[in-house]
């Protein structure tokens, strides 16, 4: 992975941690993001992580899958078990190639999977569209279906007025098939609708996003109130009477 100039982003510097144990792709990763404009913490394992990003509130998370003492898919559950980290965007790093990493990847929390070895452009390019999410939201609104509250103006989700965390990639899924409840969305619908970069995740990271939300919204996960499938087609947010 040779080092290439990154336009600088325009936008203010925004921090991102780089936790990678192989100290040449760590100071690559880092001299290719300080280049593109960004802020860059690395660690080189898994431990002192959380502490600091707490404090330091990263932007964006870029996790070796395998380090030392702390694999990156546990430091990915203890980030979206933390109430101000939750919804960090979060990309592993790894050089697993197989389908089942990629699922495991995702069904912890992960919003994106670059594997290695990887060019410079197009870590530059997927850390951009990651960050690039607006954060401009439509006019105040609650959207209320049954027991389910979703607003759009805070980002946040409550079930039968408890409050459930939710990652921004969660939150944009779950609002925009609540804005279409009853019509049927494809994996690729809902890819090209909800992910600008639609061409990194796979159509099938659709279906680990869904059981996470089901998880989170369904009072039985496995007998779903709101979010049906419909076999070989895809998935249709239930209209509640």
């Amino acid at each position: 992975m040779e080092p290439v100039p990154a336009k600088p982003d325009p936008r203010p510097q925004e921090l991102i941690f780089v936790v990678e144990d192989d100290p040449d792709v760590s100071r690559l990763i880092e001299f290719n993001l300080r280049s593109a404009g960004y802020d860059v913490s690395t660690f080189f394992s898994g431990p002192p992580v959380l502490p600091s990003a707490a404090i330091l509130q990263p932007s964006l998370f870029l996790l070796d899958i395998m380090l030392p003492g702390m694999s990156g898919i546990d430091l990915c559950r203890q980030i979206r078990q933390h109430e101000s980290l939750s919804r960090t965007p979060i990309i592993f790093l790894s050089a697993r190639t197989q389908e089942p990493d990629r699922v495991q990847a995702f069904d912890v929390g992960g919003d994106g999977y670059i594997t290695k070895p990887f060019s410079p452009r197009e870590l530059i390019c997927r850390v951009r569209n990651i960050l690039r999410t607006p954060v401009e939201l439509p006019s105040p609104e609650v959207i209320l279906i049954g027991d389910l509250e979703i607003d759009v103006a805070s980002m946040t989700v409550r079930v039968a007025g408890h409050s459930v965390l939710m990652t921004v990639r969660e939150f944009r899924l779950l609002e925009y098939l609540a804005r279409h409840r009853g019509r049927v969305f494809t994996r690729d619908q809902l890819l090209d609708a909800v992910w600008k970069e639609g061409a990194f995740v796979t159509p099938r990271s659709i279906d680990v996003f869904i059981r996470r939300l089901r998880g989170k919204i369904e009072e039985d996960p496995r007998h779903p109130r709101y979010l049906k499938t419909l076999r070989g087609i895809g998935y249709r947010f239930e209209s509640q009477k």
